[in-house]
């Protein structure tokens, strides 16, 4: 889940319908799950001591080589993509695909990331640990026991001996946590070829739910250039550039419509060199979130047409969409009524919602089915108490076998 200059999860959460509980079901799947929990919380716990920081290329290539033999021990060839740049991201991204595959055959995508924003050496402080039920640790809920949980309902499957409806693909990337600047290409490319993509991402809230929807982002950066003067002496002659940027500030933020579920928020500004100095430079930087396409291209047009108020300031405005938004389309609509009849089957209420940020399900999303949150149940993501719930993992787990196992609804 992402944060920083890439999409971010945020607490806002609208249209959510009925709770996620725990079952006691004798389903076959299941009695599967319960059998394989624990399977889960090691391989989690494996990752976990395994710090994996983005842009900590040598870090994740650590994880990533933690988790191939558990492709390859079930039947996947496992290929290592470089990143296109030697940046932050130089990690690169992993590929899973089943050997055998034959060319042309339906798939399905299973979509994860395995770097986290806690930096190496985080373990000294937040270990590893099991209290109460509760699996804590860096990166246990977001999202390295979605992972788990992802490679893990391919076993349960085979215990009910059943296989997946369509083949999977695994795709796990180094930058999610940072936009999936590098990673982005490949999943669009991947999101235009298979059926529908499986997202294992952390469910929201203690009630677990599934998350249908997702905000749109747009960045903008506003510059404005004035003219430098002295304050006292000779203020006549200067154009503050940080009174320009003043007013642009309450005009970007009166674009706002919470009630629509658009938001504004002007987050950094910088200007200026000295108290006694007409600023003759100042920038903001600007971050919006939208609920639909149509408000992305409605809020992209107004930001971009904001004009200077203060004569003889110059106000440039650049920016636009970091990722569209995650929509309640049609065929994510019904990908998500397939996952409530499945969760139906299996004794399970599950329950939707929208988030306000976003994560690699909103780049999917416009290309093929979606349906994001199918992983861990638990709290924390980003934060010192991050932890999964032990007890939530057979529902998730069978739950995701199912989905796996469910025929393409087209």
């Amino acid at each position: 889940m992402t944060g920083g200059p890439g999409p971010a999860d945020a607490p806002e959460v609208t249209g959510d319908t009925a709770a996620s509980a725990h079952s006691g079901t004798d389903h076959p799947l299941m009695k599967a799950a319960r059998g394989r929990a624990d399977r889960v919380v090691r391989l989690v716990r494996d990752l976990a001591t395994i710090e994996s920081p983005t842009g900590d290329g040598e870090a994740v290539a650590r994880a990533f080589d933690r988790i191939t033999p558990e492709f390859e021990r079930r039947g996947f060839r496992v290929r290592r993509i470089p990143a296109s740049t030697r940046t932050a991201h130089e990690g690169g991204h992993l590929l899973a695909v089943p050997r055998g595959r034959r060319r042309g055959d339906p798939l399905q995508l299973i979509i994860g990331h395995l770097d986290t924003v806690w930096p190496v050496g985080t373990l000294q402080s937040m270990p590893v640990r099991t209290e109460e039920g509760r699996l804590h640790g860096p990166g246990v809920f977001d999202m390295k026991g979605g992972v788990a949980q992802a490679i893990v309902a391919l076993d349960v499957l085979d215990d009910v001996g059943r296989a997946p409806a369509v083949t999977p693909i695994f795709f796990l990337n180094s930058d999610e946590e940072t936009g999936s600047a590098d990673s982005k290409r490949h999943v669009r490319r991947l999101g235009r070829v298979v059926e529908r993509a499986l997202v294992a991402e952390p469910a929201l809230g203690e009630r677990g739910l599934i998350k249908t929807a997702r905000k749109g982002i747009l960045r903008f950066r506003v510059t404005a250039r004035g003219r430098s003067s002295h304050a006292g002496l000779d203020p006549e002659r200067g154009r503050s550039a940080i009174q320009a940027l003043a007013f642009a500030t309450l005009r970007l933020h009166a674009l706002a419509r919470l009630d629509e579920g658009i938001s504004v928020n002007v987050g950094t500004v910088r200007g200026g060199t000295r108290a006694n100095v007409i600023a003759a430079h100042a920038e903001a930087e600007v971050d919006v979130r939208v609920p639909t396409v149509e408000a992305a291209d409605e809020m992209e047009a107004a930001i971009l047409g904001i004009r200077s108020e203060v004569d003889g300031v110059e106000l440039l405005v650049e920016g636009g969409r970091v990722c569209p938004p995650f929509e309640r389309t049609p065929r994510n609509r019904r990908l998500w009524t397939l996952a409530s009849r499945a969760a139906e089957e299996l004794g399970l209420e599950i329950g939707e919602a929208t988030v306000g940020g976003g994560s690699d399900g909103n780049t999917l999303s416009p290309l093929t089915a979606t349906l994001d949150g199918l992983g861990v149940v638990g709290d924390g993501a980003h934060a010192d108490h991050e932890h999964l719930v032990i007890a939530r993992i057979p529902d998730r787990l069978a739950l995701f076998a199912a989905l796996l196992a469910a025929p393409v609804d087209r």
